[in-house]
């Protein structure tokens, strides 16, 4: 088995960015193209849009307007052309919101997330993602037909009849969220039944040192994989497990949350998103996680660019005093002073009165006249706190809720 998925993964330097100047303009155009981006694009010429720096001029794209446009002009609210031949599936996710997709050609690219963990021909893999509705239990089956393996298609619940399956069939990977593979294991213990798992792909919710640790005890190999509904597989891990790789068919940004700006190298800042799919062209789609990029590159000899994984959630949107705050407020109220680096807005309770106090980082500044703006921009009245540069956090939080609700 080869240990990369193909030779995407090692590009040199020049190499991916000569590849992005030649993707880049024709997935703007496929996108230009498509009723959905409206006005958004009008006015985009495509083959400008060459590199990161150009990218970065254009609009963020949200989740929420592709759902109100979905509400208009139903099913995909003009974001995909049902008529393609790529797009085999419609799938539901919360909301409710639809996205299409395709069980065919590895259409989400989960191939790259299973040769990770070393999952190839030789292995039958325990698929426990949901088949009902939204797209997780095809994601990992079309990666798995990608890199050549057999799939039980287990779904979710029923740990008995899932073991018995596992012991019968004998499959050697797992794919599902961390914990349940616990479970299934466990109940394998108590059922006197030895299974063949040694490899896991996990994704859909945080895998815990520990947790992995257990599985590392019991004989199994777990990675990790991050991607969405919408644009599919976003990052991996690789053996190296330092941080997630960049898949090869995304452009990763690291924006701050409420904006489309990118933050400096490291910091922590919301994922945005474009897919190079031209069957659903995502143009700088914000997925509402947060992270932050790795320097250098994976010890594992990938190359393309890394970041630390989920690190929380950018959509930080609170109801202070009765009246909601929102990230791209915060971030409006720090683009009307130049000399404000930061600024982040902390909720709190004295007595039973919500309290907003603004921390805002720079070189001294007028307290009051930051205390206008910020009744202005965030149509509430607060403290203001001056804070050196470099004081606040480099967590992305913009809005901090200390009130505790229990």
């Amino acid at each position: 088995m080869s240990r990369y998925f193909d030779a995407l993964e090692t590009r040199s330097e020049d190499q991916r960015a000569a590849d992005l100047a030649a993707a880049l303009p024709q997935q703007i155009a496929n996108a230009k193209a498509l009723p959905g981006y409206g006005g958004a694009l009008a006015d985009v010429d495509p083959a400008s849009i060459t590199d990161m720096a150009a990218l970065a001029t254009l609009p963020v794209l949200r989740k929420s307007e592709i759902g109100k446009a979905q509400a208009a002009h139903a099913p995909l609210g003009g974001y995909a052309d049902l008529s393609r031949p790529g797009i085999t599936h419609v799938f539901q996710s919360p909301g409710p919101i639809y996205e299409p997709g395709s069980n065919g050609n590895d259409w989400f690219r989960f191939g790259r997330v299973l040769h990770a963990v070393g999952i190839g021909a030789d292995d039958i893999v325990q698929n426990c993602f949901s088949y009902h509705l939204t797209p997780a239990g095809i994601m990992f089956e079309s990666g798995a037909h990608a890199v050549g393996a057999k799939v039980l298609p287990a779904g979710i619940g029923q740990t008995e009849l899932q073991v018995r399956a596992a012991a019968d069939i004998g499959t050697t990977a797992y794919a599902g969220t961390p914990d349940y593979l616990k479970i299934i294991l466990d109940k394998a213990d108590e059922m006197g039944e030895k299974l063949r798992i040694t490899k896991a792909t996990v994704g859909g919710g945080a895998l815990f040192p520990s947790l992995r640790q257990e599985y590392a005890d019991r004989g199994v190999t777990c990675l990790q994989g991050y991607g969405t509904a919408d644009l599919g597989s976003v990052a991996y891990e690789s053996e190296a497990m330092e941080g997630m790789i960049i898949d090869e068919g995304v452009i990763v940004e690291i924006v701050t949350p409420g904006t489309g700006n990118p933050v400096a190298p490291g910091e922590v800042g919301e994922v945005v998103v474009t897919s190079l799919n031209p069957d659903y062209p995502l143009i700088r789609f914000a997925t509402g996680d947060l992270s932050a990029v790795l320097p250098g590159q994976s010890p594992c000899g990938r190359t393309n660019m890394r970041i630390k994984g989920w690190m929380g959630r950018a959509d930080q949107t609170a109801k202070i005093k009765g009246m909601f705050v929102r990230p791209e407020q915060v971030a409006a109220l720090v683009a009307k002073h130049a000399e404000v680096a930061k600024a982040r807005v902390i909720a709190t309770r004295e007595g039973e009165m919500d309290v907003m106090t603004v921390r805002i980082e720079a070189e001294g500044g007028d307290a009051g006249a930051y205390g206008k703006s910020v009744a202005e921009t965030l149509k509430l009245k607060g403290a203001v706190e001056i804070v050196a540069p470099g004081s606040l956090p480099n967590d992305g939080i913009v809005i901090e809720d200390q009130r505790k609700y229990d």
